[in-house]
C-alpha cells in the first residue's frame, strides 16, 4: 500500500505542478498580449497621428496615421450593458469618395477616459487639424 500511496502523491504533485505552470505560462501571456497599462495619442498636423498602447510587460504597440488620410477626429457614443459610453475616433478618409469614409479607428479602448477627458483631447485635435486645414498648401 505505501507504494501505491506514494504513486499517487507523486501524480498529484505532478498534476498540480503542471496546473500551476499553465497558470503562470497564461497570466505571462496576458500580460504581455492583452492587458494594456497605457494609452498615448501623439498628434503632429504635417505628418500623423501616433497611437502608442504599453502593455503590462512592457511591451509597446504603434500605429502611425499620415495626416492626408485622417478625414477628422470625432467623439462616438455606444450602449453597452444599459449605459452609454463615449470613446474617441479617427475617421479615415475614403480614396475614391473625398467625402466619405472609409474606415473608424476607436482609441483609448482599454483606459475608457471620461467623456471630461475625452473633450479635452477632442478640441487639442481639432485645434491641430483646423490649422492643417488653414495652413497653405505647398505644392
Amino acid at each position: 500500500w505505501s507504494s501505491l500511496f506514494a504513486w499517487l502523491v507523486l501524480q498529484n504533485c505532478m498534476v498540480l505542478s503542471a496546473a500551476i505552470f499553465i497558470t503562470l505560462i497564461g497570466l505571462i501571456v496576458y500580460l504581455h498580449f492583452v492587458k494594456i497599462d497605457q494609452e498615448s495619442l501623439l498628434v503632429i498636423g504635417s505628418l500623423g497621428i501616433q497611437v502608442t498602447s504599453s502593455y503590462a510587460s512592457g511591451k509597446e504597440s504603434t500605429t502611425f496615421i499620415e495626416m492626408s488620410q485622417v478625414k477628422d477626429v470625432v467623439i462616438n457614443e455606444a450602449i453597452h450593458m444599459q449605459k452609454v459610453i463615449y470613446y474617441l475616433c479617427i475617421l479615415l478618409q475614403d480614396p475614391q469618395d473625398p467625402q466619405g469614409v472609409s474606415e473608424v479607428v476607436p482609441l483609448f479602448q482599454s483606459s475608457k477616459p471620461r467623456l471630461d477627458c475625452l473633450m479635452e483631447v477632442y478640441k487639442s485635435c481639432q485645434e491641430i487639424l483646423e490649422q492643417r486645414k488653414t495652413a497653405p498648401q505647398s505644392s
